[in-house]
């Protein structure tokens, strides 16, 4: 793929190293000179010391060949600036950054892959790593919803349980739903007649509202 990445600073160096190591073709624009020229002597691509806000820094990068363009500067307007001029060029894939929500409709309006702000997604980790230790990742789906994953425990309250009966019993609290299993290495899709097994992975989706409980169900961890 031919990409462009808008900025050099964690976050931007983080995914052009990715990329480049991936075998991808890279270009990326960096209006800050020290940053420029660290990615520079960094990483194998093109770096340009410029601003991609004009439409002649783009055309230098290869804008209308590129099959994506990453916006991963620190500033909103920056990144709102360059989804809107790569939507001119018909570029295919369009994904920034975003730190002020207030901002998003703004970006959904053009059509761009939004990120959350990456220092609240850490933030985020860090919090639930120290809140719920046995919970091995997690996904924000929204402010009230989320994917969970984790290992079911020997003497969790799930273990052994069918899904079908899990509510009902009280064992699996109502606002969660488990959507996949792993077992001896074999993804599945659970059904209703699906017993849980100590050493499961299991991802579940639940409400905030059920989350301690979930975890609690399939780790016998009340956090």
């Amino acid at each position: 793929m031919y990409l462009i990445v808008v900025g050099a600073g964690d976050t931007g160096s983080y995914l052009v190293e990715r990329a480049v190591n991936d075998g991808n073709d890279v270009v990326v624009i960096e209006q800050n000179e020290a940053r420029a020229n660290a990615a520079s002597a960094e990483y194998d691509c093109l770096v340009l010391h410029d601003d991609a806000r004009n439409h002649s820094t783009l055309r230098d990068a290869g804008i209308d060949r590129a099959d994506a363009v990453i916006s991963t500067t620190d500033v909103d307007s920056t990144n709102i600036m360059v989804m809107l001029l790569a939507e001119e060029h018909d570029v295919p894939n369009l994904v920034s950054v975003v730190h002020d929500p207030e901002n998003l409709p703004v970006f959904e309006k053009i059509g761009a892959t939004l990120i959350e702000n990456p220092q609240h997604l850490i933030a985020d980790t860090l919090y639930h790593s120290v809140r719920y230790p046995t919970v091995s990742d997690f996904i924000e789906l929204d402010e009230e919803t989320e994917l969970v994953e984790l290992t079911v425990t020997d003497d969790a309250p799930m273990a052994g349980q069918r899904l079908d009966a899990a509510i009902d019993s009280g064992s699996l609290p109502e606002g969660s739903l488990v959507v996949a299993l792993e077992r001896d290495g074999e993804i599945r899709a659970p059904k209703g007649n699906t017993r849980i097994q100590a050493g499961d992975q299991v991802t579940v989706f639940t409400d905030d509202a059920s989350l301690t409980d979930a975890v609690a169900a399939f780790t016998d961890d009340r956090a």
